[in-house]
């Protein structure tokens, strides 16, 4: 079997040294290079043509954002996966990464020295993340940056003869590519909303409060990093917290936010299951579930849960999809209510929800970056 090619770009030599070995040490990926920087970097990818590169766009000059630009412009076919420290200032740039079109990220540990912090879910993390993506979307496959572009639906893309039922809460799980399509559709939907929003976006602590503060920002919904004990009340969306799984718990006439540490679900804490399970339980079956892009099958299971109880489940198609793993997964074993593109879903949530039909902006059908993206850019 063909192995993924890997380049490694770090500014630091040990850093350099250290995701190499890690990489290398999986039978399934080839090290074909390394540069230190994003500059170098652009003339590496051409001559050693990887299936992902892996970077550190952290940099005091912003030359690794600038450089994650010109990457996505030169080869929009091959995916970046960022590499950045657990600190709130490279969380905040990789948000700006993903937003660029880098697919996913990886919080290496501090210090990345093989000591002081779990080095070895570390690289399971960056192992599997590599060869996921560099697997599904090597040379010749253009990524659905945009996350709306359009292609001939899939044999899925249909919606089941269930008529809607009545909706308590809408339940949201991404993965890979999934920040830059949370910011696409909560920018579609309606402000308002009479419902509360909770999702699971697989991201490392620190990193999942500064989505939730772009979010919060870019759109037009209170959008949190959720703690535990809140009240899940209407118009808010709560975003899980890295590191933690989140329930709901229906305590008396209220239901509120539980966040705990069992083992991770599908190598997720938070885990879609998770939160799928629970909405399940404290709303029966007045449930919209959502799954959009992402690797792996985190949410078949909260799905079929879902189902069981009555409640809805529609997913994100797989030619809007950076990765089509977790929502493909759920329309492959029929547990979809409607398959569709991610510009329609904000409008079948509308509708499902009994409120106007939102929609996208005239213009955001750009090749690259839609504007709900470019706000959440440039938040």
């Amino acid at each position: 079997m063909r192995r993924v090619r890997a380049l490694v770009v770090e500014e630091s030599v040990v850093s350099r040294l250290i995701l190499s070995a890690m990489l290398e040490s999986d039978p399934a990926i080839e090290v074909v290079g390394t540069a230190s920087t994003g500059a170098l970097a652009l003339g590496r990818i051409l001559e050693t043509n990887p299936d992902v590169v892996t970077f550190d766009v952290e940099t005091p000059d912003r030359e690794g954002l600038r450089a994650l630009q010109a990457i996505r412009r030169a080869h929009p076919e091959l995916p970046v996966i960022v590499t950045g420290e657990r600190t709130s200032r490279a969380a905040a740039t990789t948000m700006e990464a993903l937003a660029l079109g880098a697919v996913d990220c990886v919080a290496k540990p501090a210090p990345l020295d093989g000591v002081h912090e779990r080095p070895t879910a570390f690289r399971q993390e960056l192992v599997a993340k590599v060869v996921g993506v560099g697997s599904a979307l090597g040379p010749g496959r253009q990524l659905a940056l945009s996350c709306l572009s359009r292609a001939p639906a899939p044999p899925y893309a249909q919606r089941s003869g269930r008529p809607p039922g009545p909706v308590d809460v809408v339940a949201i799980g991404s993965s890979t590519g999934g920040p830059l399509a949370l910011a696409a559709l909560l920018s579609a939907l309606p402000a308002g909303l009479r419902v509360p929003v909770v999702a699971v976006q697989h991201l490392p602590p620190i990193y999942t409060g500064a989505l939730a503060a772009r979010l919060d920002a870019s759109t037009r919904h209170a959008v949190r990093e959720a703690s535990a004990g809140e009240v899940v009340a209407p118009g808010t969306v709560w975003i899980a917290p890295g590191n933690y799984h989140m329930a709901t718990r229906r305590i008396g006439a209220r239901v509120r936010i539980a966040l705990h540490q069992a083992p991770p679900i599908n190598a997720s804490r938070p885990s879609v299951d998770v939160l799928f399970d629970s909405v399940a339980e404290a709303y029966g079956d007045r449930v919209l579930a959502v799954v959009l892009t992402g690797m792996g099958s985190d949410g078949l299971r909260g799905a079929e849960r879902i189902r069981r109880a009555g409640g809805q489940v529609i997913v994100q198609d797989e030619a809007t999809s950076v990765l089509w793993g977790m929502a493909g997964q759920i329309a492959e074993a029929a547990l979809a209510d409607a398959v569709l593109g991610l510009d329609e879903i904000p409008k079948e949530i509308a509708e499902r929800l009994g409120v106007r039909r939102p929609g996208f902006p005239a213009g955001t059908r750009s090749p690259r970056l839609p504007r709900p993206a470019a706000a959440f850019l440039s938040a």
